[in-house]
């Protein structure tokens, strides 16, 4: 039996912040910082294109985990939040079946990609969709959490 005096673990605990208050000192990742999820769209393109360029991804995963352990070591609260945050999620299968469709539709009228030109040129786009959702994504969670002001309100 818990005496009147006694506190229960639950009451000692410190109040849950909230994602807002967790990430209320941090900085939104840079855009270049987004490049090697950029770079990972294209992967399948530019290794079609080069053979050898998996060894190239894996140097440049290898300098991504650094910088983002290292320079970008305060912001890894952003990360883990935008991982989980389901709108990520969606624009990562949203670009996987950009990807299919794409190749599919191609397919279906007749004109598949196999020169590199045209592998390159869709590589192109998978960097660039994957680059400005991820940024977009990012500004969008920021004003959603109150830590970016909306312009137009302050107008």
């Amino acid at each position: 039996m818990i005496g009147a005096g006694t506190l229960t673990r639950k009451q000692t605990s410190a109040p849950a912040s909230t994602p807002a208050q967790d990430l209320a000192n941090v900085k939104p990742l840079p855009i270049w910082f987004f490049g090697f999820e950029g770079l990972m769209g294209a992967a399948y393109d530019v290794c079609h294109v080069w053979q050898g360029a998996w060894m190239v991804l894996v140097a440049f995963g290898a300098v991504n985990a650094i910088v983002g352990m290292t320079v970008l070591r305060g912001r890894i609260k952003l990360v883990k939040a935008m991982l989980k945050n389901g709108r990520t999620r969606k624009i990562a299968f949203g670009l996987i079946a950009l990807r299919i469709g794409v190749h599919v539709a191609l397919a279906a009228v007749g004109a598949d990609v196999h020169s590199p030109v045209a592998h390159l040129a869709l590589g192109s786009l998978m960097t660039a969709l994957t680059v400005a959702l991820l940024w977009f994504d990012q500004r969008v969670t920021f004003r959603a959490l109150g830590l970016i002001p909306n312009r137009a309100a302050a107008a």
